[in-house]
């Protein structure tokens, strides 16, 4: 059986999931497919951050920056579970570069877009900041400046979820494996990579946003030439147990002229990096970490920070590929992080809009100019409606978590504070269909280690496309490094369980 659909999205990372949400959001028709699993790649390996990219001032990325910083209060607004403050200090290390170049940059991040929630900047004096204490002797200043935390691929879940209850089609575990115009359609070809079942869609219009595949989908699924090419580049991080006892995090210059983040991270551990590591190719297997990009974090961290970390105290690290549009700059750091469209539309035939780089601070903007890009072949698509609604879970009233937070602790008081915390900053107000009826603890079932419960487990499953263990505890819960290590084959076991429970009963 043949589906017919407006858009074919291949690619289920934030670029591909917003412009799902946002197109079926205006009356379109969407299928979209995924190899493995939503954000399984480069849209869960982010340093989890919504930011302007105060480092992108230097580069002159002004426009970037701007809509970048637009959106940081947007996202904010729409999804207050999973985004929040986050206050960055900087110390100020004479040599690298002069203290009214960092001031001038800052007061353009402060003033370039409108800030409602967010402190601006001011500066502190180390030997009198909490702060101070984890540094070295001899850092006297610093500036403070916002920006904030988001999870990264619950963002990607979430976009996946609005667009399926807005009617889009969402596939995992489903690649293109080739695509052929046949007109003004498109007569592509999916396959289920747990299956091998095969199934032909017809689309009017395919949209490549396969992120570090872009290029494979264009030149080895579609049969097509770009005229742009993509720059990959590495970025990895390392965890190590934590560096420091504020809630703030750092941002710290090294002496290359490139900034490392160290972010505090799930209350026990600290967020380090990142690197950018010129890359030629995709890596068909996950892309890891180099023993050179863990002693250089460790180094830049070394430098500023009187506890010292080694390669050996690492507990996880995680790389991605960026897909960036390849502008000719010589040096990876210099590379563009805005985003570049390709319309392949021959005179007659069906187009395809391929997505260039991009970061997850701007996907809905992106998402935005996708569809405009599109509007000449969907003349009667409905208006831009993104930028004030709310995130599944999001909606809570006046965006303010912690009086929703009050809200569940009143309503389920059988369940301990700390796992209270991390259910509504995950799920917002799906805490009500995750839960159920539940009135103890024993009524969620199973417990796998670290609070995550059969409900839990039940529901990313259910409702988030979650298949394995690894999505879970990777990409949905980001419990991997609390559970015991039994913990994932227990749950793969549980979810096989379930699979076959639900097949004997068709």
């Amino acid at each position: 059986m043949t589906t017919v659909t407006d858009l074919l999205i291949v690619g289920g990372g934030i670029n591909g999931a917003g412009i799902a949400r946002d197109a079926v959001g205006r009356g379109l028709s969407v299928v979209l497919c995924e190899q493995g699993d939503l954000a399984g790649y480069t849209s869960s390996a982010s340093t989890k951050l919504i930011h302007g990219g105060l480092r992108y001032l230097e580069y002159y990325e002004f426009r970037l920056v701007r809509e970048a910083l637009f959106e940081r209060e947007r996202l904010l607004e729409s999804a207050p579970h999973i985004i929040w403050p986050l206050r960055f200090i900087l110390p100020h290390e004479k040599g690298i570069r002069p203290a009214w170049f960092v001031r001038l940059g800052l007061f353009l991040y402060d003033h370039l877009a409108p800030r409602k929630k967010l402190p601006g900047t001011e500066g502190i004096k180390l030997t009198k900041h909490p702060a101070g204490q984890a540094l070295k002797p001899g850092f006297d200043t610093a500036f403070v400046y916002s920006d904030c935390w988001v999870e990264d691929s619950r963002m990607v879940a979430l976009n996946a979820l609005d667009a399926f209850e807005k009617g889009a089609d969402i596939r995992v575990r489903t690649k293109l494996t080739s695509a052929r115009r046949d007109g003004q359609t498109w007569i592509a070809t999916l396959q289920n990579v747990e299956t091998g079942e095969s199934q032909e869609v017809r689309a009017k219009v395919i949209v490549n946003a396969g992120g570090p595949f872009v290029a494979d989908v264009l030149n080895a699924k579609l049969g097509l030439n770009t005229r742009k090419s993509v720059r990959l580049v590495k970025g990895s991080h390392i965890v190590v147990p934590k560096l420091f006892d504020t809630k703030e995090a750092f941002i710290l210059q090294n002496t290359d002229k490139r900034i490392v983040f160290a972010i505090p991270y799930q209350e026990k551990f600290t967020l380090i990096g990142t690197t950018d590591i010129p890359v030629e190719a995709v890596p068909d297997k996950k892309v890891e970490i180099s023993p050179d990009e863990i002693q250089y974090l460790c180094n830049v961290v070394n430098h500023f920070f009187k506890r010292q970390v080694t390669p050996a105290e690492v507990v996880w690290t995680y790389s991605g590929v960026r897909p960036l549009f390849d502008d000719g700059s010589s040096n990876a750091s210099a590379v563009t992080r805005d985003y570049v469209f390709d319309m392949d539309a021959p005179q007659g035939q069906a187009p395809v809009l391929s997505i260039f780089g991009g970061k997850i601070t701007t996907f809905r903007k992106l998402a935005e100019h996708a569809l405009e890009e599109l509007k000449p072949f969907f003349p009667a698509m409905k208006p831009a409606w993104t930028e004030t609604a709310k995130m599944p879970g999001g909606d809570m009233p006046d965006a303010d978590f912690d009086r929703f937070f009050a809200t569940v602790r009143q309503r389920w008081p059988f369940l301990p504070e700390h796992l209270a915390h991390r259910l509504a900053r995950s799920y917002g107000t799906r805490m009500e269909e995750l839960l159920g009826q539940a009135q103890s603890m024993a009524d969620l079932g199973e417990d796998f280690g670290a609070g995550l419960t059969a409900a839990e487990v039940d529901y990313l499953a259910r409702r988030e496309w979650a298949r394995s263990a690894e999505d879970i505890l990777w990409r949905r819960s980001k419990l991997g490094l609390h559970v015991p290590v039994d913990a994932p084959a227990k749950i793969d076991a549980y979810l096989a369980r379930k699979n076959a429970a639900s097949v004997a009963a068709q």
